[in-house]
């Protein structure tokens, strides 16, 4: 048999709106998933998630036995489930009260429909930028990211780009990203 995992790092939290949840139909046939709140979930970084179906599988590669980790009947040392039964850290601080928080103050309906903002935004500018002649759309835009780049000479194209995106970031006007599709910047 072979493990299904879906990195859901950006999207998985898209189920939440009910205009978006059917680009994640099947999702849930998912071994593991991991997803991120510090993208789409209103939460400062960092905020991973990772959800596995069979937690028994998770405890069998992460337990260690040795001593200075034996379980006692009582006290500090007693529970079935130790943060390193989970992963490879002993100690680690409560990260995920900010995701909690965050989730019982706006809950996942209201989160779920700035999700759904946030792709109308991304069709808006796909849309202004398909307009714009000096501008090309790179990508079909199907969640909150827009791939464009500006139009240039081919062989100055990739290097215009990334100093147009850095300057933009140095400004504090915006911070796109760079990558490459289909080859091009």
């Amino acid at each position: 048999s072979l493990w299904f995992h879906v990195d859901g790092a950006l999207g998985a939290l898209g189920c939440w709106s009910a205009e978006l949840a059917p680009l994640f139909q099947g999702i849930e046939q998912a071994d593991s998933l991991a997803f991120d709140f510090h993208k789409w979930g209103q939460v400062p970084y960092d905020a991973g998630f990772l959800l596995i179906r069979e937690g028994s599988l998770q405890r069998q590669t992460f337990s260690s036995s040795a001593r200075y980790l034996a379980r006692e009947e009582r006290g500090t040392a007693a529970g079935e489930d130790w943060p390193c039964d989970l992963g490879p850290d002993l100690s680690r601080g409560f990260r995920a009260l900010k995701t909690w928080m965050t989730v019982c103050r706006y809950g996942t309906e209201r989160l779920g429909a700035m999700m759904a903002h946030t792709c109308a935004l991304a069709r808006f500018v796909a849309e202004k930028v398909s307009q714009e002649a000096s501008l090309e759309l790179m990508a079909p835009v199907t969640l909150n990211i827009v791939c464009f780049r500006y139009r240039a000479e081919p062989a100055q194209v990739d290097a215009l780009n990334a100093q147009i995106a850095i300057a933009l970031q140095e400004s504090g006007i915006a911070v796109p990203s760079m990558t490459l599709v289909r080859g091009q910047r």
